[in-house]
């Protein structure tokens, strides 16, 4: 039979860098947020989760040009037609 523990063992470090910190910083930041050292940790690991992984699934790539001229093409249909009465352009 496997035991498979969803417990991670964690390591501090003898001061803080950017690649970790020392349990000090840790309980005070505990303290500071009124939750306990593990709440701390998990809240840490989300911000940098949500930080560093893409919000999204990858897409396909880029178009083809048949998925493109289709495209064009079914956007012709919904372009409004006639004369241009007045036109803007946003830069210069």
């Amino acid at each position: 039979m496997t035991v498979i523990s969803d417990n991670l063992l964690m390591k501090f470090r003898s001061k803080d860098t950017q690649f970790g910190v020392t349990r000090n910083t840790v309980k005070a930041l505990a303290k500071v947020l009124e939750v306990n050292e593990t709440q701390v940790i998990h809240m840490a690991l989300s911000k940098f989760a949500t930080d560093i992984l893409p919000a999204y699934a990858p897409d396909d790539g880029p178009l083809s040009a048949k998925q493109i001229k289709a495209l064009r093409k079914d956007a012709q249909k919904h372009l409004p037609m006639g004369k241009v009465i007045s036109r803007e352009a946003l830069f210069g």
